[in-house]
């Protein structure tokens, strides 16, 4: 078990991806582009609501800032990019132009101070990938980000510190690789809210 849960752990240390099979779509680039670029709002903002936000029990604000690179310098204009499972852990699958994609998602805009907001839910736990048999793993949230003038990139998976299967063999693994994913709930009213500030990655990481 502690194996599993170690390799397992490791998958959120490089940022988790949920896999999805794509059928033929409009172009190739269209298919394999990330779903960063599928917005379609006209504007976006520094605030977004998940669909199906208004119908959950576990309602969820993340909201943070995000900086340079430096860790100093806030970033604006920053398009920050989430998708998640249902409360079930499931990934609900759907279909816009030939393409899928997870309809639990979300786009923010950074404000001028690098700021940003999303209303969304606490993810039921998804089956751990490669783990025999299966097993519920850890919840998460996906996030991807792409700054002005940049290509997209992933980010640590969004976890939960009070997760029961968050081992400390695993936080210990996570604080050694600088893991900036962890969101803290408080709770405030019938709300959660978790503050997670973010550095943008040095480097590109093409998607």
């Amino acid at each position: 078990m502690k194996t599993l849960l170690t390799l397992f752990c490791g998958l959120f240390m490089i940022g988790v991806a949920v896999s999805q099979n794509m059928e033929e779509t409009i172009s190739e680039e269209y298919k394999k582009r990330s779903p960063i670029y599928d917005y379609t709002e006209a504007s976006l903002n520094a605030v977004d609501t998940i669909p199906g936000y208004e119908t959950q029990v576990e309602k969820l604000k993340i909201t943070g800032t995000i900086y340079q690179s430096d860790g100093v310098t806030p970033a604006q204009d920053v398009i920050v990019f989430i998708y998640q499972p249902n409360e079930d852990g499931e990934y609900d699958n759907r279909k816009l132009n030939d393409k899928k994609y997870v309809y639990h998602r979300a786009w923010a805009k950074t404000d001028a101070n690098g700021q940003y907001t999303f209303y969304t839910f606490v993810p039921g736990a998804s089956y751990a990938a490669n783990a025999f048999p299966r097993r519920r793993g850890l919840k998460h949230i996906h996030p991807i980000v792409m700054a002005p003038g940049d290509e997209a990139q992933k980010l640590d998976a969004f976890i939960f510190n009070d997760d029961p299967l968050l081992t400390n063999r695993c936080r210990k693994k996570l604080e050694k690789n600088r893991f900036q994913g962890m969101l803290n709930l408080k709770k405030e009213g019938s709300l959660f809210v978790a503050h997670r500030d973010l550095v943008l990655p040095a480097q590109n990481t093409n998607l």
